[in-house]
């Protein structure tokens, strides 16, 4: 029997490290803000990709706010000019649960006027806002970590200008974890988001990186920030050298060293009470680690403590021994409270007369993702900014719709609760300077209920797609520089109330539909187009010919200037050859002029009783005539 029990463990044993090799190492993606190439950071020699091609702003040089950021150079600055809103999106990222850790900058040393304050977004949702005085504490406020589910192969971490300062970012780090990292229910799925609040070593004197730890790297490489003691003398850092078991397990992967320092209670204070702040009405994910290290306890029931936050008991009688199997062993408590204060208290209490015992807490806000705007649509609102040559205040990056605090200017979002996401029912881009064309794309944008884009210097012709926006109630394109004739298919739109086509350089009849039909119940403007006709109010058209009899005057005109331009070559042809004729001519007359006088003096020594000498050639023919043929001799 005991034999085949150790054969059990063996194949146990070697299935685990199986799997545990077989296991691909997790996606790991840092960048270096700025950077043109890639960088090593010692003492870990970790690798920072270059910053390029993933989003806008101006590289700068750093200045390191943290002894907690990376030693990197340099950093990507935002100012505000070029947008309120500025994202990192990367591709290529396999579908997984993600520790996103972003690292803030300083482009200069920061006053109390311009310290960046500004608000972050990871997948379209609001996670942080930095806090005033920021710059000024070297903890973890140097930056914000988040976990998050990422399935649709990119990443995008996005920055909202708060109007005091302007973002500016040190690094990014991407870590892959496992994907039931953190599991807790009712916080835990893919609808939610961790933030990190805190995540403390107690006891230890060391601020510390997972891999400073020897951390699994499936754990993220978490940062654990030092605390020696809670206050007022009220407990002492303890330590050991022993292994801790059952620490670096799966999905979390907790390093063994985290267990090996701890803080605990003193005759003067047996309770252990931390206290932190925290942003009031959100719920909050504790984590709560032990390991009985200290001497003093050996066996189950000698330590029994019972734990509250804020008052609540949430943990009855913990006895750490009998729940981690023995001594040196860890074990983590985990639980969500809603908070309505500003505060989170947590609260160990021994039960049987002797003192309370922790080695680590992490605390993190859980946030609901926010649903996201229609992918279509934004595509679409991609392609309008580059049609329109939007300026470059206006941003427009991320998503449409959020967050709520952020969404894109001119922009107006409702929430499709038939599709479960947002899509854009409104643009108001009046008098904004835009200088481009419409595209077809706007008509993706099929929940429009009114455009505005009057008042800019946008040219071309009026898209027939619009016409497939069914819902469209008003539509202003006025005081453009719109040019050809109203599309047919705006007859098509039913429900319009509104359509202001004037001040453009539209031409050709108005469209029955919408002369007709349609307008008799909305309110049109179609004046200040010299060409427009067909209602009242404008040009009378002149007679109406079917396309067969435009094709038709088309043909006869091309065959009118086709022999218009044969008969001018023909003209021109006969004409050359007169003149060359003529030259020709010209040219020869002297030699003809010789012959005939030569032969006028021959006649003259022939017939000498003649008087012709000195005179043309029709007065000798006349002299014979008169005077009868010569003599013979």
């Amino acid at each position: 029997m005991l034999k085949l029990q150790r054969l059990l463990f063996f194949f146990c044993f070697c299935l685990a490290l199986n799997i545990a090799i077989c296991r691909p190492a997790p996606y790991v993606m840092r960048i270096s803000g700025g950077a043109r190439n890639d960088v090593r950071t010692a003492p870990t020699s970790t690798l920072w990709h270059k910053d390029l091609g993933y989003t806008g702003g101006i590289a700068k040089n750093a200045t390191r706010p943290s002894f907690i950021t990376p030693p990197l150079d340099t950093l990507r600055y935002f100012p505000l000019s070029e947008g309120p809103e500025n994202c990192y999106n990367i591709n290529n990222v396999p579908h997984g649960r993600y520790s996103v850790r972003i690292y803030f900058g300083l482009v200069a040393e920061p006053s109390f006027d311009n310290e960046p304050l500004f608000d972050v977004s990871v997948e379209g949702t609001l996670v942080y806002s930095l806090p005033s005085g920021w710059s000024n504490h070297d903890d973890e406020r140097a930056f914000v970590e988040t976990l998050v589910f990422l399935e649709n192969g990119t990443a995008s971490f996005c920055f909202h200008s708060t109007g005091h300062g302007d973002p500016a970012i040190l690094a990014i780090e991407i870590l892959q974890v496992d994907d039931k990292a953190y599991y807790s229910s009712p916080g835990f799925g893919r609808g939610k988001i961790f933030r990190t609040d805190e995540r403390l070593s107690c006891g230890d004197h060391n601020s510390k990186f997972d891999i400073d730890y020897n951390g699994d790297r499936w754990g993220g490489d978490r940062f654990w920030g030092t605390i020696m003691t809670f206050g007022q003398n009220s407990d002492k850092p303890i330590s050991t050298k022993s292994i801790i078991k059952s620490a670096s397990l799966a999905p979390n992967f907790y390093p063994q060293a985290l267990y090996q320092t701890a803080l605990v209670s003193t005759d003067n204070e047996p309770d252990l009470t931390y206290t932190t702040d925290v942003d009031p009405n959100k719920n909050y994910s504790v984590w709560l680690h032990f390991a009985e290290i200290d001497p003093s306890v050996t066996d189950v029931g000698q330590r029994v403590v019972d734990i509250s936050i804020n008052g609540d008991t949430v943990f009855q009688d913990v006895d750490i021994v009998r729940m981690a199997g023995g001594i040196n062993s860890a074990v983590v408590l985990n639980t969500t409270v809603p908070v309505s204060g500003r505060t989170l208290s947590i609260t160990l209490h021994p039960t049987n007369g002797t003192h309370a015992i922790i080695n680590a807490i992490e605390i993190f806000e859980v946030i609901t993702a926010e649903s996201r705007t229609s992918p279509e649509e934004v595509k679409a609102l991609q392609s309008l900014k580059l049609a329109l040559g939007l300026p470059l205040r206006f941003g427009w990056n991320g998503d449409p719709c959020f967050p709520q605090q952020h969404p894109w200017s001119g922009v107006d979002c409702q929430f499709d609760r038939t599709i479960n996401t947002w899509v854009i029912d409104g643009l108001g881009l009046d008098n904004q300077g835009l200088h481009g064309f419409l595209p077809d794309d706007v008509s993706r944008l099929r929940h429009l209920q009114s455009i505005n884009l009057s008042g800019n210097s946008i040219h071309g012709p009026i898209p027939a797609a619009l016409g497939t926006i069914t819902s469209l109630e008003k539509l202003d394109l006025s005081y453009n520089f719109f040019n050809g004739s109203i599309p047919e298919s705006l007859g098509q739109l039913a429900s319009l109330q509104t359509l202001n086509l004037n001040g453009n350089l539209l031409s050709g009849k108005i469209p029955t539909a919408l002369g007709g039909r349609l307008l008799h119940r909305a309110t049109f403007n179609f004046t200040d187009n010299a060409g427009l006709c067909g209602i009242p109010g404008l040009p009378t058209c002149g007679p109406h010919l079917s396309l067969g009899a435009k094709i038709g005057i088309g043909l006869g005109a091309c065959v009118a200037v086709i022999v218009i331009a044969i008969c001018i070559t023909c003209w021109w042809k006969r004409r050359q050859n007169i003149l060359r004729a003529q030259r020709i001519a010209a040219r020869d007359a002297p030699y003809a002029k010789k012959r005939t006088h030569f032969n006028h003096i021959q006649m003259t020594r022939h017939h000498g009783h003649y008087e012709t000498r000195h005179h043309g050639h029709h007065e000798h023919t006349r002299t014979a005539a008169e005077n009868g043929p010569p003599l013979l001799t």
